[in-house]
């Protein structure tokens, strides 16, 4: 039975549940598959399958204590009406670009497409360990994956979910759409730092020996919703496979033919994500990593050096404003052939001296990825292009993407390259910083929620359900914190001395 392996500890080994339930390794580690079943892109039943279906072929090469009946519940569970579309993922074509929309799920955004599964894997993965003590998901996010989290573990039996947010680092709807958030098992809290604060502190608190003790005399453990835990990657790679089925199904490419994937990221997750769906056999040329102006990413693919010494910026793509990409660390490990030695070295460089330098060996394999950036200037300006050229909205994260797709191609002249993008979050959830691309013009004096429908009008979009009337709902969340505070505000709301 294929297990899971820790990225600091190749012997610890975990089944899938184990490593659902469990988020990060003992000593801080991702765990990673021992090896990666390749899906036969040559099979033709897989331009006539939908994605649920696909979906089902891909995660049975990891689900590994899960039986068929259990998978079929988990994917028909979550890929359901909530999503806007019948197809789970709409597809636009723009020449030779086509945009993976990955936000048709209730809360507007890519992170859907696996936290509306990853709440079925838990309430299994419980079952199937014996269990019994309530499961704390804690979380940190730059604006998208607290409210897809929040969404799909509300009233959950057996769970509580905490999720932290930089105060003023997520849009005004992302904002509006976690502190409105129902349910009695869940709790959201700002804090007066950026999500990098929040992301450390919730990985000291796993980390956290003497306070995980207090917690399970307590009769609760914890786990993560965020990209850290493998069954939120996981689903992530079935939709790369169902855009390069797509460029089959409608003559794009031909079966075998490669493509070029980019991704907006920050924290590594998504983008690594095609890069295990590489691994199982998805033909890529090139991956396409893009940044906003917190870089880090783009330096480290063009040097090998890893440096957080760096100012922290605030964006109009705020999702992406991280500078410690914890997902890289799965990436390097795959690159080391189970060096957790060396993981171990570089994640303590990281924490000591805020950066780290691959050796040359790994250094050369960086050259499957290319590594660009985007301001805010420069992203605002492809939205308005993309919008004038095309009549077609992305939004600031799909901007981003799209203006580093097209400086590469600059660079290269790789013009003949069909090429997936992955268009991470719908416009209206960053409608300010969109509708002054569109109309080139400061909108200070409006709100985000009055420009919905003015982003509406002038695009002939449909309002999504997600956000139409969410100013109206009653703000649930007001506690706002410093980052020391984490763990005591966990206490109080978990109600432990």
């Amino acid at each position: 039975m294929k297990m899971y392996y820790s990225t600091r500890n190749v012997n610890e080994k975990v089944s899938f549940s184990e490593g659902v339930l469990k988020g990060l390794s003992t000593n801080g580690g991702l765990f990673v598959p021992e090896n990666f079943e390749k899906i036969d892109i040559f099979n033709k039943k897989y331009l006539e399958v939908d994605y649920k279906s696909l979906a089902f072929d891909i995660l049975s090469k990891f689900l590994n204590d899960f039986d068929e009946e259990e998978i079929k519940w988990c994917i028909n569970e979550a890929y359901n009406e909530k999503f806007e579309t019948e197809d789970i993922v709409s597809i636009k074509d723009i020449e030779n670009v086509s945009f993976l929309e990955l936000y048709r799920g209730p809360t507007l955004a890519f992170k859907d497409m696996a936290l509306s599964i990853l709440p079925k894997f838990m309430k299994l993965s419980k079952e199937k360990n014996n269990e019994k003590k309530d499961i704390v998901i804690l979380t940190a996010t730059s604006g998208d994956t607290g409210k897809a989290a929040l969404e799909g573990f509300a009233n959950n039996e057996g769970i509580k979910i905490i999720v932290f947010f930089p105060t003023d680092g997520v849009s005004e709807v992302q904002k509006a759409q976690m502190v409105t958030q129902t349910g009695d098992n869940t709790f959201v809290v700002a804090i007066n730092g950026n999500f990098d604060d929040a992301q450390s502190g919730v990985k000291d608190i796993f980390n956290d020996t003497e306070f995980n003790k207090i917690l399970n005399e307590n009769g609760y453990v914890f786990s993560s919703a965020n990209s850290i835990n493998i069954g939120r990657l996981v689903p992530q790679i079935i939709y790369y496979f169902y855009g390069y089925f797509n460029l089959i199904k409608n003559n794009k490419i031909k079966t075998g033919d490669k493509i070029n994937v980019v991704v907006p990221t920050g924290n590594f997750g998504n983008i690594l994500a095609s890069y295990y769906a590489f691994k199982m056999g998805l033909p890529v040329n090139k991956f396409i990593c893009a940044s906003n102006i917190n870089n880090v990413l783009t330096d480290f693919l063009n040097t090998g050096i890893y440096d957080i010494n760096r100012e922290f910026n605030t964006t109009i793509s705020p999702s992406m404003d991280i500078l410690i990409s914890s997902n890289l660390e799965r990436f390097i490990e795959s690159l080391t052939d189970k060096n957790d030695k060396l993981i171990i070295e570089l994640m303590n460089s990281l924490k000591t001296n805020g950066k780290y330098e691959l050796p040359n060996n790994l250094k050369e394999k960086l050259n499957k990825f290319y590594g660009g950036f985007a301001d805010d200037k420069s992203t605002k300006s492809t939205i308005k292009n993309v919008y004038e050229k095309y009549s077609y909205v992305i939004d600031t994260h799909t901007a981003v993407a799209y203006k580093v797709y097209e400086n590469y191609l600059e660079e290269t002249n790789d013009t003949d390259t069909k090429t997936l993008i992955a268009s991470t979050a719908s416009p209206f959830k960053f409608t300010r910083a969109v509708l002054e691309s569109i109309i080139d013009k400061n909108l200070d004096n409006k709100s985000d929620f009055e420009l919905i429908e003015e982003l509406s009008k002038i695009t002939n979009l449909e309002i999504p359900k997600a956000v139409f009337e969410l100013n109206k709902k009653e703000i649930l969340h007001k506690t706002v914190i410093n980052p020391n505070k984490m763990k005591d505000t966990i206490a109080d709301f978990l109600k432990i001395k």
